[in-house]
């Protein structure tokens, strides 16, 4: 299906496609999935060291992330290397410095590659360090580590500058996080990656980072679609909302179409996930111009709505003061 192939520039130089395939959820499904997507013609690829399990509610047989799904993926498609944009993320039972460049190099082996496009820190939070994804006391009480996130990205800094990752980024910030970061460290991120869709704007926040020379990345483009969040079970997905239904109409697109195109309008990259071949052309195709009275209506179904906020289970208060967090 027709794309733009839109891509934005972050502030390392490099380019970054606007529209990534997302690899959360689904590991025993993803090397196919990616397989789909690069036949396809995506060239941004979407994985993390811890990924597939539930945040909010995870259970004991949790394990790694997707990233060797990716990586065999990547190696049977004949792609070069050089033509796609990798990103993964650094799990928080390896936020101590000394654990960083090993933990890096654990998702090179994995995915098949000396270098990643984008490494990002997964959550502003570390656990206890150890093999444990997610440590818990005896108590069931995930145990938290006591190492502050500005040393943690002192430590990305390092594998940024022997290019190892060819940009360095965050995930799951709030602004006073980010802002604390970047007049405490060396490197402004490149990317931070965080939940935004048209029920959930974020236009201050996104406006802020984009102030910073940070590029938003958006995951969970399409909100209450994954059935991971309970929130968004008891009412209708954003995809079939009419507003977005009644502008894919008139572009000849659907409603998940219509979210992608708002996100990259806003100047993010947009990283929707499937595991379903037509669906993953389909999202492709995304990647389409509305036009101005298309935006000035989306702009009014803004819910303000957060699906995804974990901070009961990881120990940790995220998103403070920003739009959707519910105290």
């Amino acid at each position: 299906m027709a794309t733009q192939n839109t891509t934005f520039k972050l502030n390392t130089g490099n380019e970054i496609p606007a529209v990534g395939f997302g690899t959360w959820q689904d590991k025993d499904a993803q090397e196919d999935a990616v397989t789909e997507a690069l036949k396809a013609g995506y060239k941004h690829i979407d994985t993390a060291r811890m990924f597939a399990f539930r945040l909010q509610h995870p259970s004991p047989s949790s394990r790694y992330g997707t990233e060797p799904a990716c990586g065999a993926a990547i190696r049977k498609s004949g792609v070069p290397r050089s033509s796609l944009f990798i990103t993964t993320k650094l799990w928080n039972n390896s936020h101590h410095p000394s654990d960083v460049e090993p933990a890096l190099d654990a998702s090179l082996k994995d995915l098949g590659t000396d270098y990643v496009d984008l490494y990002l820190m997964h959550w502003p939070v570390a656990f206890g360090r150890g093999g444990a994804m997610i440590p818990k006391d005896s108590n069931g009480k995930t145990i938290n580590g006591d190492t502050d996130y500005v040393d943690t990205w002192k430590a990305m800094e390092g594998v940024y500058k022997k290019g190892k990752a060819k940009a360095i980024g965050i995930s799951n910030f709030s602004r006073k996080e980010t802002e604390r970061l970047i007049k405490e460290t060396d490197v402004v991120p490149a990317a931070h990656q965080i939940e935004v869709h048209p029920y959930l704007q974020q236009l201050d926040a996104c406006e802020w980072f984009r102030g910073k020379g940070i590029h938003v990345q958006q995951y969970s483009p399409f909100g209450n679609q994954n059935e991971i969040y309970s929130k968004g079970q008891n009412m209708g997905k954003l995809i079939d909302d009419p507003t977005l239904v009644e502008i894919g109409k008139k572009h000849s697109k659907n409603g998940a179409q219509v979210a992608l195109a708002w996100g990259i309008a806003q100047g993010h990259s947009v990283l929707p996930k499937s595991k379903t071949p037509s669906r993953i052309r389909d999202n492709l195709a995304g990647d389409f111009r509305l036009d101005e009275e298309d935006l000035e209506k989306l702009r009014k179904v803004d819910k303000k709505m957060r699906f995804n906020d974990p901070s009961a289970n990881f120990g940790f208060q995220f998103y403070v003061g920003e739009d959707g967090k519910v105290e």
